[in-house]
């Protein structure tokens, strides 16, 4: 059987680098652990990292392809993060003009969670451990 050790990151390409690089490191606080412009590519990539962990690769392409994304659609469906209290995360995501949909009851935990977008739609989870 195949031995993975855990998830080393998820890749996110966006539209507008400077808005999106402003949301996941000022608003979500991730912080940078280096950022690059290939020249070759007219592309930025940005590694952010939460808590000191790498977790994100932040890509910009010009013109990047409309991902469809709502209704359900196949692939990779949202980013989830843990928070511990969730009306603490919807508050000061709220006083960065991100809304967030109502609050959810997970069926099968009873754990509490809801969704954001991020600047170019992706849906983005708060799941309160």
């Amino acid at each position: 059987m195949l031995q993975l050790e855990g998830i080393h990151h998820i890749a996110i390409i966006c539209k507008d680098y400077g808005r999106s690089k402003k949301f996941y490191t000022d608003i979500l606080g991730l912080a940078p652990i280096r950022e690059v412009y290939r020249k070759e590519r007219d592309s930025y990539k940005l590694d952010l990292s939460l808590n000191g962990q790498y977790v994100i690769e932040l890509f910009s392409f010009p013109s990047p392809p409309q991902r469809v994304s709502r209704p359900e659609a196949a692939g990779l469906r949202h980013l989830a993060f843990a928070v511990a209290d969730l009306e603490a995360c919807i508050k000061e995501l709220a006083s960065n003009k991100v809304s967030s949909e109502p609050i959810r009851i997970d069926e099968f935990t009873g754990r509490r969670f809801t969704f954001i977008a991020d600047p170019d739609g992706l849906p983005i989870e708060f799941y309160e451990v």
